[in-house]
């Protein structure tokens, strides 16, 4: 133990594992703080922590499980016909065999995109119409979250696992990374949510990045894999611009008075 933890390697792996789990954890956080903005009080720092920790636990139990975590993602579970493979491929010869072998993963992934895309959908219209906001929030009960953060933390855990394993073959590494990246979500997830209350545009902003995600996992599942990159700039950019825009609310009532 004392010889690992004197190795450059290992800090350089834990470094950079570390920050590959913070960026993935990003989507999950503000799925955490959309799901709970509704509840009050002990309830939504109660739902906080558990869709924060029980992603931790959830990561690390697949972590031990690994090799079943793998073989979801190599064990064909039913093959499309041919034709279907050969239309949605485009006559990508690769891409033809990934689409033709559908795996447990493809299945997730496509569930867990369908998920995305229904809960921002639904927050949107809820959110620009004024409408249903009885019906939304007896929906938004403290089970009915908690449940929510369940199922979408199970599908951003798998990305989370597999790219933990690309990244080495040391399970304390992983097992550290997945600690340590909790822990700043943990931070983290308290002055988000704050930011989002006290700033509403965030908020649509936020649910636009979760239907992009939805989009994108999606498009896993089909076997059409958009960059993640792509999505982080697209975003970077968005939030960038609305800093901005808030900036010039703030200085434009002052900029009156004068």
């Amino acid at each position: 133990m004392t010889e690992l933890l004197a190795s450059p390697a290992f800090w350089g792996s834990l470094a950079t594992l570390t920050f590959l789990e913070v960026v993935l954890g990003i989507d999950n956080l503000l799925f955490i703080s959309i799901a709970t903005g509704k509840l009050q009080g002990k309830q939504k720092a109660q739902a906080t922590r558990v869709g924060i920790w029980g992603a931790m636990f959830l990561r690390i139990a697949m972590l031990g499980l690994i090799f079943v975590i793998i073989g979801l993602d190599k064990n064909a579970l039913f093959h499309l016909p041919h034709a279907i493979a050969v239309m949605v491929s485009g006559g990508d010869e690769a891409l033809m065999h990934h689409v033709e072998d559908v795996t447990i993963k493809d299945l997730i992934l496509l569930a867990g995109g369908l998920f995305l895309l229904w809960k921002g959908t639904q927050e949107i219209h809820s959110a620009v119409e004024g409408t249903g906001h009885e019906e939304t929030d007896a929906k938004s009960g403290f089970t009915a979250v908690i449940i929510q953060l369940f199922v979408i933390n199970f599908v951003f855990s798998l990305d989370s696992v597999i790219t933990a394993v690309g990244m080495t073959d040391d399970l304390i590494v992983m097992i550290s990374a997945v600690v340590l990246s909790t822990v700043v979500m943990a931070i983290a997830a308290d002055p988000l949510a704050k930011f989002i209350a006290v700033h509403p545009t965030t908020k649509m902003l936020a649910l636009s990045f979760i239907l992009l995600v939805g989009v994108a996992l999606v498009a896993d599942g089909l076997g059409f894999h958009i960059p993640r990159g792509y999505l982080y700039f697209a975003i970077a950019f968005s939030l960038a611009v609305e800093l901005l825009n808030i900036r010039v609310r703030k200085t434009a009532p002052e900029n009156g008075d004068h």
